[in-house]
């Protein structure tokens, strides 16, 4: 039996007007962290802190719903590292805000 020497990835960050994907080639046991260094992110994005970065694989933000932390999330091949980004607006509050807007536009028609 061979040992894979290598696994196929991904790490992508998204911004409004623009989306880097980087692909990559990891050794087993490689960290979702250890992938978003190795991605050049935090370089070509200075906004990028991997100390503080939320971090998810497909849309599930790692460290929540029984998912392992960035630092202990061990890549599996085809994995794809999201980096997201902080939130301009509270949701709930965004979501309350566009309630009263439209019962005001309600009560003046």
């Amino acid at each position: 039996m061979t040992s894979q020497k290598t696994i196929a990835v991904e790490v992508v960050y998204a911004l409004p007007h623009e989306q880097r994907l980087i692909s990559m080639l990891v050794e087993p046991g490689t960290t979702a962290l250890r992938a978003l260094e190795l991605s050049g992110i935090p370089r070509e994005y200075p906004e990028v802190d991997p100390a503080t970065a939320r971090l998810g694989i497909f849309g599930q933000a790692l460290g929540t719903k029984g998912l392992a932390a960035a630092a202990e999330y061990v890549l599996q091949p085809g994995d794809r590292v999201e980096v997201y980004r902080p939130l301009i607006a509270d949701p709930k509050e965004a979501r309350k805000q566009r309630a009263e807007k439209a019962k005001r536009q309600a009560g003046s028609e």
